[in-house]
């Protein structure tokens, strides 16, 4: 089926096709990734044959053949240098992976594969007489149209898409032109998005995009994040460090059980992850079939239509708008913050970690700390993630509070917002690297921590007060509290307090015997525990 007379390319077609340097390269960006080995499997990935149920597994070879796309292209560096976002600049190699997912190229393509998949739904469905079950060489074609589906074919669409000026509708008319070449397919071209509302489309979309990019990019790099800290924990689960509460001394821990405090923490959250549905509706205008129950009164919709969301490996929610109404997002999103508050934190008191002094900072062979001090070695990677964080979280928050508000049956300000996805996630994806860049330049400097211990032997004094609690001597607090207060003490002060204490000897010597290396508590035990608490195997993972 050819494209209606309107739809034939305008007279500045010519012109926008001419070899430009930035036409074809900004199309080859849209549509890159990273790492092409790292492969995707997806229910919503392969084709599929009229009795399984749309169900199936086989790798996302589209993501990789984005790669060569971008392998291809001439000048890179100019197009990064003029990206408006730095997403797509200066830290493009770092959040790559994000692009096959949340691009324009990913939008038309997970467009398109609903769009297929519906009409091969329909095809299983005896009632649609109309839509006869397919042969294994029309199913096989409609196939290919997704697993084959390149950037030069999403830049057909953007074609069509310059006439009708509606994105979804777009992707029908292409696929009218592309499949009236099969003589099976063309005789029910009319039935490519029955009884669809636009969103019907792209809320699978999204939903998907949503599912696979978590699984496969965001979650293995937060992975190696927590495997990281959880590395520093039990390395050094032994390495006693002076604690600061409002930034002063305080009684002993271990570098050990602080940074298994983190991993704790990020672990909590990353299980959230599965919890969420990712949810999907496909009810039509207004969420009631209507346009569906007119046309076949025989057919459940509610039930088939749930069939086939679920065949998508998605969730069905039955109860909608012309939306499905985005709070799975909010939910997802939430999480996604949370996670990144708590790094923050980490990034943090990595920060000041380092310049206390406790941690030293690998030097990289040629690179500058300061344009004017030649002696820096400043903790770049640890600002920077906080930096993004912050980012990440401010278009995250706004996503999560804005999504799930619409008026009455829908209104379109979704629409825009919905396509910065991925920059929100793109924002976390770069400062989850580059907290892993600064974890991986990082020394513990013993000498350090040794020596800030040994100035600080006040900090016994809550061991001390405690022992004389027990044993009845009067007013301990109030003892220590004169002993040590503004004071200078010393080992050998310390020594002295404690030999005129009315105490069993074995308790008196006991108390000779602590150090501020050694009054650590359990920090030790609850540091290399962390093993038993994260279970690094399992991972984060949304089903």
């Amino acid at each position: 089926m050819s494209a209606p007379p309107s739809l034939k390319p305008p007279a500045t077609a010519a012109f926008l096709a001419a070899p430009r340097v930035t036409a074809p390269l900004r199309a080859a960006v849209l549509g890159a990734t990273a790492q092409p080995p790292r492969r995707l499997r997806c229910s919503a990935a392969a084709g599929t044959g009229a009795g399984d149920s749309l169900q199936m597994s086989a790798p996302l070879d589209w993501a990789a053949r984005s790669v060569e796309a971008l392998e291809q292209a001439t000048d890179l560096d100019t197009f990064c240098m003029m990206a408006l976002s730095p997403l797509d600049g200066r830290y493009f190699r770092f959040v790559k992976d994000l692009m096959p997912f949340f691009s324009e190229f990913g939008l038309i393509r997970y467009r398109v594969l609903v769009e297929v998949k519906w009409l091969l739904k329909l095809s299983q469905i005896p009632e649609v007489t109309e839509v006869p079950p397919f042969s294994e060489e029309a199913q096989l074609f409609l196939d290919a149209v997704i697993l084959d589906f390149s950037i030069d074919d999403a830049k057909e669409v953007k074609q069509i898409e310059k006439i009708t000026n509606h994105d979804v509708k777009a992707v029908e008319y292409y696929l009218k032109q592309k499949c009236s070449s099969n003589p099976e397919v063309a005789k029910v071209l009319e039935f490519f998005h029955f009884g669809c509302t636009s969103e019907d489309i792209n809320n699978l979309s999204y939903a998907l995009a949503l599912k696979e990019a978590v699984n496969t990019v965001m979650f293995p790099v937060m992975e190696d994040v927590l495997a990281a800290i959880c590395t520093l924990a039990t390395e050094n689960a032994h390495v006693p460090l002076l604690s600061k509460t409002h930034g002063q001394p305080a009684s002993p821990s271990t570098l050990g059980k602080e940074m298994a405090n983190f991993a704790s923490r990020l672990y909590d959250i990353g299980r959230s992850f599965s919890e969420v549905k990712i949810l999907g509706k496909f009810a039509g205008a207004v969420g009631n079939y209507n346009a569906d129950v007119v046309a076949y009164p025989e057919i459940d919709w509610p039930k088939m239509t749930e069939e086939f969301v679920r065949s998508l490996d998605l969730q069905f929610n039955p109860y909608v708008t012309q939306i499905e109404p985005h709070d799975y997002i909010s939910k997802l999103f939430n999480l996604f913050v949370q996670f990144n508050i708590v790094l923050t934190d980490f990034d943090r008191d990595m920060w000041a970690y380092i310049s206390e002094g406790y941690f030293k900072q690998i030097p990289k062979a040629g690179e500058v700390g300061s344009s004017t001090m030649p002696h820096k070695i400043n903790p770049i990677n640890f600002e920077n993630s906080e930096g993004n964080f912050s980012v990440s979280n401010g278009l995250l928050h706004t996503l999560s509070m804005k999504l799930p508000i619409s008026r009455l049956q829908r209104d379109l300000t979704d629409s825009t917002v919905l396509r910065n996805l991925g920059v929100g996630l793109g924002h976390s994806l770069l400062a989850y690297k580059a907290t892993m860049q600064g974890i991986q330049k990082l020394q513990v400097n013993k000498v350090r921590l040794d020596e800030d211990l040994d100035q600080t032997w006040e900090v016994l004094g809550e061991a001390i007060q405690t022992v004389m609690r027990r044993y009845g001597i009067t007013k301990p607090y109030e003892k220590l509290k004169e002993f040590t207060r503004g004071q200078a003490v010393t080992k050998e002060s310390i020594r002295r307090f404690i030999e005129t204490l009315d105490l069993p000897e074995d308790v008196r010597s006991s108390l000779l015997e602590l150090t501020p290396h050694s009054y650590i508590g359990e920090a030790e035990k609850l540091a290399k525990n962390i093993v038993n608490v994260v279970d690094l195997k399992s991972g984060f993972r949304i089903e």
